[in-house]
C-alpha cells in the first residue's frame, strides 16, 4: 500500500558542537559545549518508536563513516595531520538531518510514474558538502527497485541544493497527484543577497530538480524565501513553513512575496488550507528559537493531522498558547505530540530536520531500512553500549575517539545486515 514513510537519520557517534554551520543560530550559540552522542541517538530513536506506535510508517538511514578520511585524502591530508577546523568538518555527524538528504517527488507527480529522489549536494557548507556520496549510496540501496524508483546524483556545482528542507508538497492525499513547491533563496549569478548569512538553496537547482523529476509545470511552483527569514536564522524553509496533504502551515514572514505565492498556490491547488501565524502573535525570533515550524506535520491513521514538536515549543509561552488555541478549534490539525530532542535542537535540527518523507509502498523498499519494534530494540541496545556518552570539541582530535566512532558504526552495519555500507569507500 502506498503511504508516506518517514525515514529518520540515526544520530551518529561523532555528534558534536563544533559550530560549523554559518546562519544556523543554535549551532553557533552552542559552539564548544559538550555533546552527548548517546543521548542524541536515543532521543531520535524514541521519536521513531513513538511514530510507529501512532501508525506512521517509519524507516531510517545510518550514520556516515566518521572521520571521513577519503574526503581528507582528497584535500591532501589525513585525520592525524589535518588542522583542527578541517578535522572537525571531517567528523561532522550532520547527515543525521535526513531532510537534507534528497528532494523527493512521488510517483503520482512524475512523468514516468516512478518516485524520483535527487540527492542534495549541500555545497554551501564544507562540513556537509562531502555527505552526498554516502547518502547517494544509501539511497540506491534502500530504493534499488528501478521500476519504481529513480535515484539521481546531485545537481552540479555551483548550484546549491539542500534537499527536502526547501521543498513542500500539497495533495488531497499522499498517493494522489500533488503540487510541488520549491523554496529558494538565491536567484542566480551575481545574487549574493543582502543579509548576514548565505542563501543555501539556488533557484537553478530547484528548477533543475523539477525538470529532472519530470514534474508538470502546471503543478510546480518556485517561490523565494524572504531575506528577513534567512537573516533571522531560517537557513532552510522548513524552519518557517511546513506542508502536509492539503495544509500549508507557515509564518507570515516566510516568503518574499507571500500574497503572490498564495494566489498561485490556490490557483493550482484550490483545496489548499493555509494556516498562517501573524508576526504580531509569534515573532520570527520565537518561531525559530522554538522550531515551531520544524515540527513534523503528519496524517494519522484516523485521518486527523498532528504536529510532532520539540520540547522547546512547549517552553515558549507565545508558541504554546497559540498552538493550544489551534488544536481546540475545528481546523485540520487536532493533536500536539512533544518530544525531547534537545541534543539535535542544540545543533539546529528539530523533528522535521531528522526525517526524509518518501511516498511509496514500504514493501518496495529494502527491508533493512524499514523500522520495526524489534529492530529499534536492537539499535537502542547497541547505541547504549557503543556510542560515546560525551564529546567535547577537543575530543575530536583524539585517535581513541576516531576508533570508537568507526567501530560503533561498523557494529551498527553488522547488526542491520548492511555490510555494503561498512565496506564501501566514497
Amino acid at each position: 500500500m502506498v503511504t508516506e514513510i518517514n525515514f529518520d537519520g540515526i544520530v551518529g557517534p561523532s555528534h558534536n558542537y563544533a559550530g560549523l554551520s554559518l546562519g544556523n543560530l543554535a549551532s553557533t550559540r552552542n559552539y564548544g559545549k559538550v555533546s552527548e552522542p548517546r543521548a542524541a541517538a536515543l532521543q531520535g530513536l524514541a521519536k521513531i518508536r513513538a511514530n510507529l506506535e501512532r501508525g506512521v510508517a517509519q524507516g531510517f538511514f545510518l550514520p556516515h563513516r566518521r572521520p571521513d578520511t577519503c574526503w581528507l585524502q582528497q584535500l591532501g591530508t589525513t585525520v592525524e595531520a589535518a588542522e583542527p577546523r578541517l578535522r572537525a568538518n571531517a567528523m561532522s555527524a550532520s547527515a543525521m538531518w535526513a531532510a537534507n538528504a534528497a528532494t523527493v517527488s512521488p510517483a503520482a507527480d512524475t512523468a514516468d510514474g516512478r518516485c524520483h529522489l535527487t540527492v542534495a549536494n549541500l555545497m554551501t557548507m564544507p562540513h556537509r558538502s562531502h555527505e552526498w556520496r554516502e547518502t547517494l549510496f544509501q539511497l540506491r540501496l534502500a530504493f534499488a527497485d528501478t521500476e519504481r524508483f529513480a535515484v539521481h546524483a546531485p545537481i552540479p556545482a555551483p548550484f546549491g541544493d539542500e534537499g527536502a528542507a526547501n521543498h513542500m508538497r500539497l495533495c488531497t492525499r499522499h498517493d494522489a497527484p500533488g503540487v510541488e513547491v520549491f523554496v529558494y533563496g538565491h536567484t542566480g549569478a551575481g545574487d549574493l543577497g543582502t543579509g548576514p548569512y548565505p542563501a543555501r538553496q539556488h533557484r537553478e537547482a530547484s528548477a533543475a530538480i523539477a525538470r529532472r523529476h519530470g514534474l508538470d509545470p502546471e503543478r510546480t511552483i518556485l517561490v523565494r524565501q524572504s531575506e528577513e527569514a534567512i537573516a533571522s536564522g531560517a537557513f532552510h524553509n522548513d524552519v518557517v513553513a511546513v506542508a502536509n496533504e492539503r495544509v500549508l502551515f507557515a509564518h507570515e514572514n516566510a516568503f518574499a512575496n507571500r500574497e503572490g505565492f498564495y494566489g498561485e498556490l490556490r490557483a493550482k491547488f484550490p483545496e489548499v488550507e493555509i494556516i498562517e501565524i501573524p508576526a504580531s502573535e509569534i515573532s520570527l525570533f520565537d518561531a525559530i528559537q522554538s522550531y515551531l515550524f520544524n515540527a513534523q506535520l503528519i496524517t494519522q491513521p484516523s485521518g486527523e493531522m498532528a504536529l510532532i514538536l520539540p520540547t522547546e515549543a512547549r517552553e515558549s509561552p507565545s508558541v504554546w498558547t497559540w498552538l493550544e488555541r489551534l488544536v481546540s478549534g475545528n481546523g485540520p490539525i487536532r493533536q500536539l505530540f512533544v518530544h525531547d530532542l534537545r541534543e539535535s535542537m542544540a545543533n539546529g535540527g528539530g523533528p522535521a530536520c531528522l526525517r526524509l518523507r518518501v511516498v511509496a509502498d514500504p514493501a518496495t523498499v529494502d527491508p533493512r531500512f524499514i523500522a520495526t519494534t524489534d529492530k529499534l530494540d536492537r539499535i537502542e541496545a547497541l547505541v547504549a553500549r557503543l556510542w560515546p556518552e560525551q564529546l567535547s570539541v577537543d575530543d575530536l582530535s583524539e585517535p581513541a575517539i576516531w576508533a570508537q566512532c568507526l567501530a560503533a558504526r561498523a557494529a551498527l552495519c553488522r547488526e542491520l545486515e548492511l555490510p555494503e555500507l561498512d565496506q564501501a569507500r566514497y
